[in-house]
């Protein structure tokens, strides 16, 4: 991904992501912060010796399964993925950078 994409359209108005102030590319004077979540990959521990008390492999999979009735591909897709891209005047990316999680 190159540079420029993540710039908005030349007629929107670029501004910072935390306290809305002008960006004008071009000058330095901003950052483009790319983020990536990811759901953890690791697989649910299934022992299928024991199965006492537990439910079975195809129980949970109807669980999940009416779990995810009603919920939009947008919405599971965000369970799994997300990416996004946005951006910091210089102020706020040094404040941000530092303590990305507010703690």
């Amino acid at each position: 991904m190159s540079p420029q994409e993540d710039l908005p359209a030349d007629e929107d108005p670029l501004l910072c992501h935390r306290c809305g102030c002008m960006l004008t590319p071009g000058e330095g004077s901003f950052y483009v912060v790319r983020i990536e979540a990811f759901a953890d990959p690791t697989p649910p521990a299934i022992d299928l010796d024991d199965r006492e008390g537990q439910t079975s492999v195809s129980d949970e999979i109807e669980r999940l399964i009416d779990q995810m009735k009603g919920m939009s591909e947008r919405e599971l897709m965000d369970q799994v993925h997300r990416r996004l891209t946005i951006h910091l005047c210089g102020p706020c990316y040094r404040r941000w950078i530092e303590d990305p999680a507010k703690k």
